[in-house]
């Protein structure tokens, strides 16, 4: 068993990083036209945004928590704030971004299956990612009712410890990990997972964040 954690936990994180690094820079520098968000707004406008806006802006709230709460190390809060009231702090905003992302995947997934249009336009790796996301948002809201049962913040120290000794190439990452839930196990496994398979989905779009978009000239449209 310890074999197997190891193998989930401290060496496949890498194996999905060089794949998602690696691939990536590969699918850009081949496939430029294969490069974007695919949208389907054109088809079926009616719901699109709603669902969108509640996906995107859960996510991202998502992402920068745990990419803040997993690699701020101990130390730097604890004079502060001790790891059960980051625990809380995760929880509460963590929690509303998470039904957010959940509500909103749950109604593009509704969409891209139920019309007609939308559905003879998706990829096979469309349908995929948007099921793997939603699985992936439900395992988090899964961890909650774990989390709530123990707020003295030990888990979440386990979690930032594992996640820091992943970035510091730590050998016995995995390590901080025995003893962890399944449900914890299962939602690190599947976003590890889609590390992997984002080269090759409409997730790519995520590198091409349109900056230059707020300093662009303005377009001009004459009237006759």
């Amino acid at each position: 068993m310890s074999y197997l954690n190891d193998l989930l936990f401290g060496v496949y994180p890498y194996i999905a990083g060089a794949i998602f690094l690696i691939a990536s820079w590969i699918r850009y520098d081949r496939e430029q036209f294969t490069w974007r968000a695919s949208s389907s707004q054109m088809l079926h406008s009616k719901g699109f945004r709603r669902a969108s806006n509640l996906f995107h802006v859960g996510v991202l709230v998502i992402f920068f928590g745990h990419l803040v709460g997993l690699l701020t190390p101990h130390a730097l809060y604890a004079p502060f704030m001790s790891a059960g009231t980051k625990q809380v702090i995760a929880i509460i905003v963590g929690g509303a971004a998470g039904v957010a992302c959940w509500i909103g995947a749950l109604l593009l997934l509704k969409r891209r299956l139920g019309e007609p249009r939308v559905r003879a336009t998706s990829t096979k790796a469309d349908i995929f990612i948007l099921v793997l996301l939603f699985v992936q948002v439900s395992l988090g809201l899964l961890t909650i009712p774990f989390a709530l049962g123990h707020l003295d913040g030990g888990v979440m120290i386990q979690l930032a410890h594992w996640a820091q000794g992943l970035v510091t190439l730590q050998a016995d990452a995995a390590s901080h990990l025995t003893g962890i839930g399944l449900v914890y196990k299962l939602h690190i496994f599947v976003g590890l997972t889609m590390f992997v398979v984002f080269p090759f989905t409409r997730m790519v779009h995520i590198w091409s964040v349109p900056v230059k978009y707020f300093t662009r000239n303005y377009q001009l449209v004459r009237t006759r």
